[in-house]
């Protein structure tokens, strides 16, 4: 670059657009505010509000603010995928909704695979869900003994916290002191709802009850200090749980590996280990190929929130060769963060979705854990037999371009 024009970057004061109304309403008039403010063709409207958008929109009102319309995604079929899992039992289709070529494709292979070769195993080994509010005191003497009042105090926390939902449970708590500030893990189970907004709410009712009781007040306080490892990867969460802990592991017959991989046992273990130690240089939290394609794309379709990705893509995959000559694959994700009700799971396209897999409704968001790791266990076997067999390339020319000879545009 040459030079900067600063004048481009100072501040400007002139008076600015119209600003967004904020609200819920869906009526015809309030759609109609919301579109005049943008200058666009009708073209670009009737891609957003189509007259099925415009007619059902207020099956959206309480998952969205200053509604405009819908976003479409191609939505492809994954499977069918053998999960014997504690709570996931059959073959399941798996809907993913993309806009990556090759990713459905390669799912699909990897799921197809996994059955062939019997289904994999697959168990949610733990669950919670954390929200961590700090407090702030004039001292570390004040920290220390806030700390120990807490940790008397989870029988009353507890049921406040009760008094706020019917499906959490809040089932213990964890302190951390720096200096004088003291964060506080609260710990939560909320049946089949991911609950966040569950826990949350719970939080701030134990909150405020620890500002107008606790024999040592805190100077101020926050509702999530941002250690909870809400919404990012952590090494907290890789060593304990936040969402569901899944994992789910298969053993691949060589003969198998080869007619549908391409490759070898020994080549797809050697890649394992070369992949694993680029991560550790790289400081990866966690050793996997791409669990993200997978758990945006699921969650995406089944009306999950998909700021949880940054979460629930966290995890461990390894490959090794067994005694018979076999290849033994497994995953661990501490983080999957799903739900079979409430959220944006009752959107029409999210239900059908989870209709599909036949898990929408109580009682179905275990084995959805399970299926989600199942399905990333088939694209980490995928993803490294491609790129062990030198397909790799090749898979995203003939899927993203159309045409393995089209290299040029």
């Amino acid at each position: 670059m040459s030079g900067v024009d600063k004048s481009r970057l100072s501040p400007k004061f002139h008076e600015p657009a119209p600003h967004v109304t904020h609200s819920d309403d869906m009526s015809p008039r309030s759609l109609d505010d919301r579109w005049r403010l943008l200058d666009v063709s009708p073209e670009v409207r009737e891609a957003l509000l189509d007259g099925t958008s415009s007619s059902s929109m207020d099956l959206y009102r309480r998952n969205i603010e200053n509604f405009i319309g819908t976003v479409k995604l191609p939505l492809g079929l994954a499977g069918p995928l053998r999960v014997n899992g504690r709570f996931a039992q059959g073959d399941y289709y798996v809907p993913l909704a993309t806009s990556e070529a090759a990713l459905v494709a390669s799912y699909s292979r990897g799921a197809q695979l996994i059955t062939q070769a019997g289904g994999c195993a697959a168990a949610v080994l733990d669950e919670s869900l954390t929200r961590a509010p700090g407090f702030a005191f004039a001292s570390l003497a004040e920290a220390l003994a806030f700390e120990q009042w807490v940790k008397d105090e989870l029988p009353a926390f507890q049921r406040i916290a009760g008094t706020t939902t019917k499906y959490g449970k809040l089932i213990g708590l964890l302190t951390t002191i720096e200096g004088n500030h003291v964060y506080v893990r609260f710990e939560f189970t909320t049946g089949e709802a991911s609950g966040q907004n569950m826990s949350t709410i719970a939080t701030d009712a134990v909150c405020r009850h620890i500002a107008e009781h606790s024999p040592i007040r805190p100077r101020y306080w926050f509702i999530e200090a941002n250690l909870s490892s809400d919404k990012k990867a952590s090494m907290q969460t890789l060593m304990t749980v936040r969402g569901k802990r899944v994992s789910a592991d298969v053993v691949i017959p060589a003969d198998l590996v080869e007619a549908r991989l391409h490759t070898t046992v020994e080549r797809m273990v050697q890649y394992w280990v070369m992949s694993a130690t680029g991560a550790v240089l790289s400081g990866t939290v966690g050793v996997h190929g791409h669990y993200a394609n997978c758990i945006a794309a699921l969650y995406i379709a089944c009306g999950q929130d998909a700021a949880c990705v940054a979460e629930s893509a966290l995890g461990m995959s390894r490959l090794e060769l067994t005694d018979a000559g076999d290849l033994y694959a497994s995953v661990m994700l501490p983080n999957i963060m799903v739900a079979t009700v409430g959220g944006g799971t009752s959107l029409p396209s999210a239900r059908a979705c989870l209709q599909i897999l036949g898990l929408s409704g109580p009682d179905s968001a275990r084995a959805l854990a399970e299926v989600c790791a199942s399905l990333c266990l088939a694209g980490e076997l995928s993803i490294s037999g491609a790129i062990c067999a030198g397909h790799f390339s090749a898979a995203h020319q003939r899927f993203a371009r159309g045409s393995a000879d089209r290299r040029n545009q």
